[in-house]
């Protein structure tokens, strides 16, 4: 069933990819909880959308989103719980997939076979191998998938981006990410039925069979490696895509070494993830990006939760995802240019809806992104086999390494298998 249903998805595609681009993009969303809900309150303000359905397996959560696009544009879309009668639509042009990770590569793939371009929340990629697979199937099927680090379409970033270019702050040699946030943690509670109106199965999906758990559900999934990527994946994937960014490299590291514990015991409740991390990512050419996450503090950097520092020959800039930068010049750190502004929302899902239609590449398309969601994983992995790492950019493998190649992929419960390759 599963091999029929990747062949009748790619023929789907196929005559997708070669239909004139619509004036106005018909949408699904599929996961419509949280960010999901906030893409949605963004799409309604767009005549040149129309959000046909809405995706979960929540019923609540479904008729909470569907009553949200009723009241903002009179119509009222069609709710589905299973994103499979989805992708059967042809009528759907493009699908926002909002989900918990464990879900992001599963259902875009999916959605790419079947003719849809897709706008994936971050990360893109649960597991490393997942982001070379969605390259893949973007390529393969030509759809479009933009992926939700907004940053990458904000004012603030295009005029940093300016002023790096120019050599302002001369050549930048490192990089440092900073996120830092007071995390709560849940303690343990007990399995039980699902609440009515929720397919637990179906959340789960590629995940392993369990009976509901309220800890594993909305609001929490994140904090644990078989549906989430904690901070670092969950919050942290923009800053680390800031300070690729700013740093300017465009492969992978060839050398990480990582180091996370809990040191809070204040910080109780259930979980998979430390409350700290910092992580060294080492490029072939010498330059080097530095990740530090503090879960237990009140506090941030510079005056912000997520931040960023890029360290050049002549000066240094402080860059934050909340719509600021800072440049500071010389052995005095004077001030040189500097700029508050927007933090990319909701400009991003708008470039993706030109992009349907001029069939152009996002700002932000899986190779940007894969290269930034590969930070997330690659420190992990050095976290959890407890040792430096090093790794071949070309044959996306670690050297000499069977423990570490074994944590760039993972099982998937049938039926919610990955095709590989695509």
């Amino acid at each position: 069933m599963q091999r029929r249903y990747f062949l009748s998805a790619s023929t789907a595609a196929l005559a997708a990819a070669n239909a004139a681009p619509s004036s106005t993009v018909t949408i699904a969303v599929i996961g419509a909880n949280g960010m999901g809900h906030g893409h949605i309150r963004n799409l309604v303000k767009r005549p040149d959308a129309r959000i046909a359905t809405i995706c979960d397996i929540d019923q609540s959560v479904a008729e909470r989103a569907g009553q949200t696009v009723r009241k903002e544009t009179g119509r009222t879309p069609a709710l589905e719980a299973d994103f499979r009668r989805v992708l059967e639509d042809k009528s759907i042009q493009a699908v926002v997939i909002a989900t918990p990770h464990h879900w992001h590569a599963p259902m875009a793939i999916r959605a790419m076979q079947a003719g849809k371009d897709v706008y994936l929340e971050k990360p893109g990629s649960h597991v490393f191998r997942e982001g070379r697979l969605l390259i893949d199937a973007a390529r393969k099927y030509k759809r479009i998938v933009q992926h939700g680090t907004q940053m990458r379409s904000s004012e603030v970033t295009a005029k940093a981006g300016e002023l790096l270019k120019s050599g302002i702050i001369g050549e930048v040699r490192m990089s440092k990410a900073f996120n830092c946030q007071r995390n709560k943690f849940r303690a343990p509670v007990a399995s039980e039925a699902a609440p009515p109106g929720v397919n637990y199965d179906m959340w789960l999906g590629p995940a392993a069979s369990r009976l509901f758990n309220s800890n594993k559900f909305h609001g929490n999934w994140n904090w644990y490696r078989e549906f989430g990527n904690g901070n670092i994946g969950g919050d942290g994937v923009h800053d680390l895509d800031m300070a690729r960014w700013g740093l300017g490299v465009t492969t992978h590291p060839v050398r990480i070494v990582a180091h996370g514990s809990s040191t809070d015991r204040t910080l109780t409740g259930e979980r998979d993830y430390p409350d700290n991390m910092t992580v060294a990512y080492q490029y072939e050419d010498g330059r080097v990006l530095y990740y530090e996450e503090r879960g237990f503090t009140p506090y941030g950097t510079f005056g912000f939760d997520s931040s960023n520092a890029f360290y050049g020959t002549e000066g240094y800039m402080v860059f934050s995802r909340r719509g600021l930068f800072q440049v500071y010049l010389g052995a005095k750190e004077e001030k040189g240019p500097s700029m508050r502004g927007g933090s990319g929302h909701p400009a991003h899902l708008y470039e993706f809806l030109d992009c349907v239609r001029t069939r152009k590449e996002p700002v932000a398309n899986m190779e940007v992104a894969h290269l930034s969601c590969g930070l997330v994983h690659l420190g992990e992995i050095s976290h959890r086999t407890g040792r430096v790492l090093h790794f071949d950019p070309g044959t996306e493998k670690f050297i000499k390494d069977s423990e570490a190649d074994a944590l760039l992929t993972k099982q998937y419960r049938a039926p919610w298998t990955m095709p590989d390759p695509v």
